[in-house]
């Protein structure tokens, strides 16, 4: 696990090594472990390494002395790499060390741009290509979009940069710090960017599956690759066991995170029982909560979880005094708005994985997008023929619902948006079209889930705050194998995790599969509240002032709209203010971001 960085332009000029220093020092928070940059007439790679597979080998950028011209960066896990390296051995290739990335120049000379259809893991791999007559950077990302990777190219030089995170790809000079008119309405309507465009014009993410070939002073052409769908056969609980034990392997300690949920608790229990039947030391668990009595505390059933599974548990405290830094951290990290409140426990939580020893946790993301846990995907199945489904699905997934939006945006912003579209509305379009050429309700959701909302909403959040610690996150029921078995189940079988419950039957305690469906987050309803520190934040925030300046909102609007909350609190008020102000301090913090130097964790 790592942060990956680079260039390529045509013409013979060498990349400024202080730029490229400056880069590397932005990100360099998820990779302490070793830091180097290769350069050279018109092209750059480097990386930021955290040491997990073989810490005392797999220097990168990766060479292989028979391979003259091929560099590697990685950024992940490669999972089958002791089977590549076996069947790339045969072939006459020798490797110095058992790192996973090793493998990856000799896996693209034998395949070339296709290599990456041959790789098991969650990753973003580049490739430098300098052999002559074939110059060319071939750019891929793991299939969910677990580790992700965000691009700039140059329409007036022609060149094109890479880095693993927002904030350090604005460190290369040559890209322009300019938030998108509609990234307010984003933040707003979907919480956080979806597709391949981010919060900043000309800053895009490869998607899922995608592979980007880029030459000299070319635009990127960026494909997905075909799906490479393994069987997925079998029963739900026997894999997902299958998976976690491989994703419980690693050279450094490995801890899991337990929400006191179903998905987090099934990878616990999965996990504590490997660790217990190989002779290896207890697992170690976390939990966060909030010091104080505060609504929806989830804590008594993560214990309940560690105690059936019989784990050492670590129920870490944050005190709420802290949530205004927190904010800030995390806003800087991300490098565009997320509205999700769940980001300040992401980035606490992490830190306390990382300051117990910790460097890989397991964790639970991708269950409901698979499985249907979901409540608007139960109220989307649930709604009858001729009702507007999408519509309602749409807002659901919102900060603000639509006649929320159009009541607190001016004029001027409110026809911008109805003229460009809203990402609310290409939601809307695509779960439509899917359902008119014949994908049930339940199919159309799900793809449109896995494809955009779980890479942007949850992977890409779970990626930054985890590195933002060093911290490696491995997701099981990201893995191919659980992704193709949930596509196969029967509808009734991917509703409302059926599956899921019927797996956790007997590994989980009763009380936890009773349990209503609960979000990890803060209670921020009621910590938008008189006399707390983040109200105050949250209201220095959204000042008239402000607001007037930013000419999107009305104020006046926002200050009925704060003080409606405080007389009688409600979650999707308060989301709706979180929201407000998350891109307001993202505006701020991105300005900031051109100063060349490391952001500090």
């Amino acid at each position: 696990m790592c942060r990956i960085l680079g260039t390529i332009a045509a013409g013979a000029d060498r990349p400024d090594p202080a730029e490229l220093a400056a880069v590397s020092a932005r990100q360099r928070h998820g990779g302490p472990d070793e830091h180097h940059v290769l350069s050279g007439p018109g092209w750059s790679l480097g990386c930021d390494r955290l040491a997990v597979t073989d810490p005392c080998g797999g220097q990168q950028p990766y060479r292989l002395p028979h391979l003259p011209g091929i560099l590697a960066v990685l950024n992940g896990e490669i999972y089958n790499h002791a089977e590549l390296r076996r069947a790339l051995a045969a072939r006459g290739h020798r490797f110095p060390d058992r790192c996973d990335g090793t493998v990856l120049p000799a896996l693209y000379a034998e395949y070339g741009p296709a290599f990456a259809e041959h790789l098991d893991g969650m990753f973003a791999v580049a490739i430098l290509d300098l052999r002559p007559g074939s110059a060319q950077l071939v750019i891929a990302v793991d299939d969910m979009g677990m580790k992700p990777v965000y691009v700039h190219h140059d329409p007036y030089d022609g060149s094109t940069r890479f880095a693993s995170e927002i904030p350090a790809l604005l460190a290369f000079e040559g890209v322009r710090i300019s938030p998108r008119d509609d990234a307010l309405d984003t933040v707003l309507a979907t919480r956080t960017p979806f597709s391949t465009h981010t919060a900043l014009d000309g800053v895009s993410v490869l998607p899922p599956g995608a592979t980007a070939l880029v030459r000299p002073g070319a635009v990127p052409v960026v494909r997905r690759r075909g799906p490479r769908v393994p069987t997925g056969a079998g029963d739900t609980q026997d894999l997902l066991r299958h998976e976690v034990r491989r994703l419980a392997h690693a050279e450094v300690p490995v801890c899991a995170i337990t929400s006191g949920g179903l998905d987090s608790g099934l990878v616990t229990a999965l996990a504590a029982e490997h660790a217990r039947e190989t002779g290896a030391p207890p697992l170690h668990t976390f939990h966060l909560t909030y010091r104080g009595k505060w609504p929806d505390s989830e804590a008594a059933y993560a214990r309940s979880v560690a105690r059936r599974a019989r784990t050492v548990h670590h129920e870490v405290s944050v005190d709420p005094d802290e949530l205004p830094s927190l904010l800030t951290r995390t806003v800087r990290h991300l490098g565009q708005p997320n509205a999700d409140p769940i980001t300040l426990s992401t980035y606490a939580l992490f830190r306390a994985v990382r300051q117990n020893g910790f460097t890989v946790a397991l964790a639970g993301d991708g269950a409901d997008e698979l499985f249907g846990g979901y409540d608007r995907m139960r109220a989307a199945l649930g709604a009858p023929a001729g009702a507007d489904w999408a519509g309602a699905y749409a807002d659901a997934l919102s900060a603000a619902p639509r006649l929320l939006r159009d009541h607190l945006y001016t004029a001027d912003y409110r026809a911008h948006i109805a003229d460009q579209g809203s990402a609310a509305d290409r939601i809307e379009q695509e779960l439509r079209s899917a359902e008119a050429v014949g994908a049930d309700r339940l199919t159309a959701m799900t793809a449109f889930e896995t494809r955009w909302r779980l890479p942007a909403y949850h992977l890409r959040r779970v990626d930054h705050l985890s590195m933002a610690w060093a911290v490696e996150a491995r997701m099981p029921f990201c893995q191919p194998s659980v992704v193709a078995h949930a596509r196969g189940l029967p509808a009734a079988a991917r509703t409302g995790k059926r599956a899921l419950y019927e797996a956790g039957a007997e590994l989980l305690p009763a009380g936890v599969l009773r349990r209503p469906k609960q979000p990890f987050t803060l209670p921020l309803a009621a910590m938008l509240a008189p006399g707390s520190p983040l109200l105050d934040t949250v209201s220095d925030l959204l000042s008239p002032a402000r607001l007037v300046l930013g000419g999107k909102v009305r104020a006046d609007r926002v200050r009925k709209l704060l003080t409606r909350h405080l007389e009688r609190p409600s979650h999707q008020d308060a989301l709706a203010l979180w929201a407000l102000a998350v891109h307001e301090l993202w505006t701020e913090v991105v300005q900031g971001m051109r100063i060349p130097v490391g952001c500090a964790a």
